[in-house]
């Protein structure tokens, strides 16, 4: 199995960069507490100064929705619209222990965080254009068909295990207590994200093998070497 962006993917943002992390060994019993309030404390002090609208790494997300025909106040990338509820809330809800982890990184880095379960994807993983007929699972467990020319990651079964981009995630593919195996993928797009996507990416690996103990793999994905061998299956 392979993730990869599209060539067409690559020549529209050539300013992405993108991060991807391979583990194994995942449990659901974990805890991850002691982790996440560092995170969430730069995001707090980042929101005291002004709204996440005002943030350059979620201004990059907007611009890239616009790109892509989206009203970008409409929808919004995943760390936006955590951010959004982190502000509103001062919390967020917990949910699995990794899941937790990554939205707090996602939080702190202003940057979207995937997090999907490897067993649940069929095939090679690409960011693609849609054509109008894959399956995207809601997390409430509704069935949606993406719009044709939508960005999604598309697997080989023809399921879109995410819709406009960086907008949502599939329920399909989200972890879960059985969860073992996971790919996770961090997207961002703003002036500095050459350096903050592999410092997120060294301390998730940190993170996974203190508390998991997890065999990790990572690569950063480029124009040039877009595609990451997620396992040998």
């Amino acid at each position: 199995m392979h993730f990869r962006h599209s060539r067409e993917i690559w020549s529209s943002f050539p300013e992405l960069v993108c991060g991807v992390l391979h583990a194994t060994g995942i449990t659901p019993d974990a805890d991850v507490q002691p982790r996440l309030t560092p995170y969430a404390e730069v995001a707090r002090r980042r929101l005291a100064a002004g709204p996440e609208g005002g943030f350059p790494e979620v201004r990059a997300w907007r611009r890239a929705f616009a790109t892509m025909g989206l009203p970008p106040t409409r929808y919004r990338c995943a760390a936006e619209s955590l951010l959004r509820r982190f502000r509103r809330d001062e919390t967020l809800p917990r949910l699995h222990p990794l899941v937790d982890l990554g939205n707090a990184m996602s939080l702190g880095y202003a940057v979207p965080v995937a997090v999907l379960d490897v067993a649940r994807i069929s095939g090679d993983l690409e960011v693609q254009h849609a054509k109008g007929d894959e399956h995207y699972l809601t997390l409430s467990g509704a069935e949606e068909h993406p719009e044709p020319d939508e960005v999604i990651f598309a697997d080989a079964a023809g399921r879109a295990h995410s819709r406009r981009w960086t907008h949502r995630q599939s329920g399909w593919s989200a972890v879960r207590d059985s969860t073992a195996e996971v790919l996770i993928v961090v997207e961002a797009m703003h002036g500095s994200a050459p350096d903050d996507v592999p410092r997120l990416l060294a301390e998730l690996e940190s993170a996974l093998a203190d508390v998991w103990s997890a065999p990790v793999r990572t690569a950063l994905l480029t124009a040039e070497a877009p595609s990451f061998e997620v396992s040998s299956a």
